[in-house]
Formats: C-alpha cells, sequence, structure tokens
C-alpha cells in the first residue's frame, strides 16, 4: 500500500471516531430532554436519511473533483452538523446535517480506493479500512460514552481559558468540544489526499438528468449476477448492524442492568469482533472467493436470537465478539466484490452511491420497524428473536438465489458447448 492509502485510512479513523462519539453525545442530550425511549433509534434513522435521498446526487458530486477535496468539503459538512448542538437545535436535526456530510463523504471514501489500488488489492484495502474503522467505532463508542459522564465531563468543564467566555457549560457541551476536535483533524488529513489524476466525463448537474443516471446505475448493479448477490448481502449486513447496535444498548440496560456509558463497551465488543474478522478475510479471502462466506450470515442470525437467553456479562462480551467476527469475515470480501462490480460496470462514485441508497434504505426500514417495535412495548426478548430468525432466513433466500444464478449459468454455457 503507499503513502496516500494511508493518509486517506488516517482521515478516516478521525472522522469515523467523532460520527461514533457524536452518537452517544446526542443520546446523552435526547435524555437531558426528557425525549421518550422510541425517539432514540430515530437518531440513526435521521443520520442516514441523507444517504437514501440525495443518492442520486452525492455520486455525481464525488466524480466531479479530486477525491480528496470532496472529503474536506464534507467533513466540513459534519462540523457545521455537530456544532448545531451548541445552539440548542435538536439533536434529531443536527445529526441529520451530519448525515448529509456523511452521505457525500462515503462514495469518494470508496471511491478513492478504485482509483489508487488495482483490483487484486481491493480486499486487502477493504480489510484495512474496514478494520481501522471498526477500531474506530470501538474508540468512538467508549469515547462518546465516557465524554458524558459526569466525572470526565466536570474534568474537561475545569479547563478555563483566560479572558475567553467558550460558553461550554454542561457535560455535553465538553463532549462536543473534544468530537470537533476530532473533525478538524480529519480535515487536516483530508488536505493530504493526493489527487490520483483520475478524470470523469463530464456530470450532469440537472436533478432529473442526474436521478436517471442514478436509475440505470441502480438497474445495472441489480441486473448483474454477481453485483446483485453482493448488493443484496451488504444491504442486509448494513441495515442489520445498524438495528443492532441500538438493541444491544436497550439489551444491556433490561438484561444486564448497564447504565449507557458501561453499555458502550458491549458496542465495542461486537466492533473488535469485526476488526478481528476482517483482518482474517483480507488474509485468507481472495477476490474470487468472496461469495464462499455467506452462510456466515445465517449462523450470525442465529446467534443473534440466543441473546434473548443471555443475562450474565461475561457470557455477553465474548458472545458479542463472536457476532462482530462473523459479520466483519463476510463483509470484507463482500463489499470488495461490490467495489470491483462497480468499477467495472459504472464509476466509482456512482457505484458507491448505488450501494449506500441500498445499504441505507435498509437502515431506515430496520430501524423504522424497530422503532415501532419499541412504541408497542414489544417485549425485547420477542423483538431480538424476530430480529436475529429474520436476518438468517434473507441470508438463506439470498444464498438459494446465487445457487440459482450458478445454475442459470452453468446451463447456458453447456447450451453454449453444445451449438459449437
Amino acid at each position: 500500500m503507499n503513502r496516500g492509502f494511508y493518509t486517506i485510512m488516517s482521515a478516516q479513523f478521525f472522522s469515523s471516531l467523532a460520527d461514533n462519539a457524536l452518537l452517544f453525545a446526542a443520546i446523552s442530550l435526547l435524555t437531558q430532554l426528557h425525549s421518550p425511549g422510541w425517539m432514540t433509534p430515530l437518531l440513526r434513522l435521521f443520520f442516514v436519511m441523507s444517504y437514501v435521498v440525495l443518492a442520486a446526487f452525492v455520486g455525481a458530486f464525488a466524480d466531479s473533483m479530486p477525491k480528496g477535496r470532496v472529503m474536506f468539503i464534507t467533513n466540513l459538512v459534519k462540523i457545521v452538523g455537530c456544532t448545531l448542538m451548541f445552539f440548542n437545535v435538536h439533536p434529531l436535526i443536527a445529526y441529520a446535517v451530519v448525515g448529509l456530510g456523511a452521505a457525500a463523504y462515503a462514495p469518494a471514501k470508496y471511491g478513492i480506493l478504485t482509483e489508487l489500488l488495482p483490483p487484486e488489492k481491493l480486499v486487502a484495502a477493504n480489510g484495512w479500512i474496514e478494520g481501522l474503522t471498526v477500531i474506530s467505532i470501538i474508540l468512538g463508542t467508549v469515547m462518546g460514552g465516557k465524554l458524558v459522564n459526569e466525572h470526565i465531563a466536570s474534568g474537561l468543564l475545569a479547563f478555563d481559558f483566560p479572558f475567553i467566555d467558550t460558553g461550554i457549560k454542561t457535560p455535553v457541551d465538553a463532549a462536543l468540544s473534544v468530537i470537533v476536535g476530532a473533525y478538524l483533524i480529519a480535515a487536516l488529513f483530508n488536505l493530504k489526499i493526493p489527487d490520483t489524476g483520475v478524470r470523469y466525463a463530464h456530470q450532469e448537474h440537472t436533478p432529473l438528468k442526474l436521478i436517471k443516471d442514478f436509475s440505470h446505475c441502480f438497474a445495472a448493479l441489480w441486473k448483474d449476477k454477481l453485483g446483485q448477490i453482493s448488493l443484496a448481502v451488504t444491504t442486509l449486513l448494513w441495515g442489520t448492524a445498524a438495528t443492532l447496535q441500538f438493541i444491544v444498548l436497550e439489551w444491556a440496560k433490561q438484561y444486564l442492568g448497564m447504565p449507557l456509558e458501561d453499555a458502550t463497551v458491549l458496542i465495542g465488543c461486537v466492533a473488535i469482533g469485526m476488526a478481528i474478522g476482517a483482518v482474517a478475510a483480507a488474509r485468507f479471502i481472495p477476490l474470487k472467493r468472496s461469495l464462499s462466506v455467506m452462510p456466515l450470515g445465517v449462523v450470525m442470525g442465529l446467534i443473534v436470537v440466543s441473546m434473548a437467553a443471555i443475562h450474565q456479562a461475561w457470557i455477553a462480551y465474548p458472545l458479542l465478539v463472536i457476532i462482530g467476527a462473523l459479520t466483519g469475515y463476510f463483509l470484507v470480501p463482500m463489499n470488495a466484490l461490490l467495489q470491483h462490480r462497480g468499477h467495472v460496470l459504472m464509476s466509482a462514485g456512482h457505484s458507491i452511491a448505488v450501494q449506500n441508497f441500498n445499504e441505507n434504505l435498509s437502515i431506515l426500514i430496520m430501524l423504522g420497524l424497530y422503532s415501532m417495535m419499541v412504541r408497542w412495548h414489544l417485549p425485547l426478548d420477542i423483538t431480538i428473536m424476530i430480529f436475529g430468525l429474520f436476518v438468517a432466513l434473507l441470508m438463506y433466500v439470498v444464498m438459494r438465489k446465487h445457487a440459482a444464478n450458478q445454475s442459470e449459468h452453468n446451463s447456458l454455457t453447456l447450451i453454449g458447448e453444445h451449438k459449437h
């Protein structure tokens, strides 16, 4: 890997660190406002809404200029969203603005990998990116939980700048200040990302033409026999991961008696597992064998079901590491395959935009359903079992679809051979 790749990784690390810490600062702020419990998962829903609404536009934006510049601009949007919380803007609205920046950031972050590296290095590059992102999720999650802790916050608030009234008076204000600092570090790395020299054809600017262009890319990726399978798996996975985050927080509260700041450690366990799985996949799974990992998705869904029977923390920690490891092990090859197919069929930015649209639409639907379950006061053990079985069943359906595609391909090949 070259120096440019490590600069991209550094920028991604600090930006993701801030995103994840901000989520828990926003949850704490909702608690201060005495918001109902069903509103907490809506934070993530508001965050990802931009990925769906702006999907037709962010790919063209990412391909319109050097990717490093795109990442810098969109990181500034995240900073604006974070600072809105200082001015009593509702956390849902402020976090939605951060999501706006993240939606435009993603196609550039992943798209530059296909510009910078040959196809044979994509699985390894994804392993590094996902592994580092997961480390940033671990640290960001724990950091967010600890920053809103009264003892740590009081230490931060004790800092006094002579002759300057910062206006930082609450624990959440102190947490937000640290998070803005992480975004600023990411912005500095963004400025150092090299220009790959790749330029794309003139991008459309009118909304209708952009939507039409996006719809063509959307259809092309879903019609591709390999693209549709990898897209289906990553779509299901990201909806699962986003919902599981909030299920684990509620599970920790109800079953394990943990407060928010301690429950973040459980999220960290999932993330540690994902890092282990991502690194293992990068080491052992080449691009041509990426689809061989699909059965792990069924296993992961069934293990999630077992959470409903666990009330001891000493069992919860390793269980969540295993769930994370299985997720990471099949996420990395699927992401690499999807990026490769997208790069072959269309431009990097456009293919990532299609991927983000599908994955975040899945997050919107699954978080929306989970919020409704919470609002209807459905018992948590029932919610966990429904969720785990749903994931296992859908993964099995995707595997059957892939087998049917393979059978069709083999039949067509055989017919072609007979004709000759």
